[in-house]
């Protein structure tokens, strides 16, 4: 129940400020707010204060701000006729009879919202854990405008090939209580893939103390082995292979880097999202298989997955930082993935208006909302695909 309440809160302040930067431009530019909603309809309840109804609707996952002259599908469209004059509407607050800078101003505000409220957060984060951090490092990937140090987390055995000096003192590939992890080669701790490879060279012909940690178990294991001078091809000194996992120690020392650290650090973290995602892009093509690329996405319930591992965390300061950090990450995520020129998104609407702007002509609104009723039709179907994912990958396998 707290981690629905707390995934409950990140997702409705996320949604409620982005909903909030459309409706306060369109309250600015005097176009007429209907209705101000959180969750998906149908409708749980709603109050109408002045002509705007504030409703609550029964799936607590997005929002919308519904305003005159736009149908739900998106496009501008309202009857022109005695019919709406005798509803006494005043086509001028109509959304699609403003001006195209005003139409941009009041589909961009969302996304400005969550770019802006996830600068907000890392600030805090970073302000609270010192301005400094590290990051998982699945590519030689360098962050700009923070200094970087790389580290090597772990070396975990993962295989022991037969007749080699490692086999021969003992080692075994992992089991469930047994895995050993490298701490250190002699006296010298590995603290990057370079040390390791420098250390394993000195010790060659040697017999060298190497130092494990059972994961398992936390115990250590001391280990003397002699790793070969001249191995066979592709068999290494030792006979093992390693997994490794390495992070990037970010530190923000100086006064200019600490003042735009807020803005930076989340740009950083996108910017490296996008080249994993390429990367498992690339794998996907290579192999023929969508499911690399599928494991980079997760939905709704993905997140509150991740915000239970999150509350899990024993240390007080640990898991706040955590929070801050999955809620400002969801805060960017969301405001880069609204601008995409997709249907039904803020960014398809911004694709349509921007069009009207350089050629000056309207787009058929018929044909707008086909598209964009299509684009939500699809997301739908995404979501749905992606939720199923989770699930299986979650709470079945």
């Amino acid at each position: 129940m707290i981690t629905f309440l707390v995934f409950l809160l990140i997702l409705s302040i996320l949604v409620l400020i982005h909903e909030a930067g459309h409706f306060f431009v369109a309250k600015k530019f005097g176009i007429k707010v209907e209705e101000f909603g959180f969750g998906i309809p149908p409708r749980a309840w709603g109050k109408k204060i002045g002509e705007t109804i504030y409703s609550i609707n029964w799936l607590p996952i997005g929002g919308f701000v519904k305003l005159f002259g736009e149908d739900d599908a998106g496009a501008g469209r309202v009857a022109k006729g005695k019919e709406q004059r005798a509803k006494g509407e005043d086509l001028s607050r109509a959304f699609f009879a403003r001006p195209v800078w005003q139409r941009v101003l009041v589909v961009v505000a969302g996304v400005i919202m969550n770019a802006v409220l996830a600068f907000v957060i890392y600030y805090a984060y970073l302000g609270i854990s010192g301005w400094k951090t590290e990051i998982p490092l699945y590519t030689k990937y360098r962050f700009f405008g923070v200094n970087q140090t790389d580290r090597l987390e772990s070396l975990v055995l993962t295989e022991v090939l037969p007749d080699s000096p490692a086999a021969k003192a003992g080692l075994k590939p992992c089991t469930e209580k047994y895995c050993l992890r490298l701490l250190s080669i002699g006296d010298e701790k590995i603290d990057s893939i370079e040390e390791f490879r420098a250390e394993l060279k000195n010790a060659e012909g040697k017999q060298t103390a190497f130092v494990f940690e059972n994961i398992a178990d936390k115990k250590k294991v001391v280990l003397q082995i002699t790793p070969r001078l001249n191995p066979p091809k592709d068999k290494g000194a030792l006979g093992v292979r390693f997994n490794t996992s390495e992070v990037a120690v970010l530190e923000y020392k100086t006064a200019t880097q600490k003042l735009f650290s807020g803005i930076v650090h989340p740009i950083n973290v996108m910017a490296y999202q996008f080249e994993i995602l390429a990367r498992l892009v690339r794998v996907s093509l290579e192999q023929g298989n969508v499911e690399p690329v599928g494991s980079a996405f997760s939905g709704p319930v993905g997140i509150f997955v991740v915000t239970g591992e999150v509350l899990k965390i024993p240390d007080v300061k640990e898991k706040v930082l955590a929070v801050l950090n999955l809620a400002g990450l969801l805060s960017a995520s969301l405001a880069i993935f609204n601008v995409l020129p997709i249907p039904a998104l803020d960014g398809g609407r911004l694709f349509f208006i921007l069009a009207e702007g350089i050629t000056g002509r309207k787009v058929n609104q018929r044909t707008e909302a086909l598209i964009h009723s299509i684009g939500m039709a699809v997301l739908l179907g995404l979501i749905l695909l992606i939720t199923f994912k989770d699930i299986f990958q979650f709470f079945i396998k």
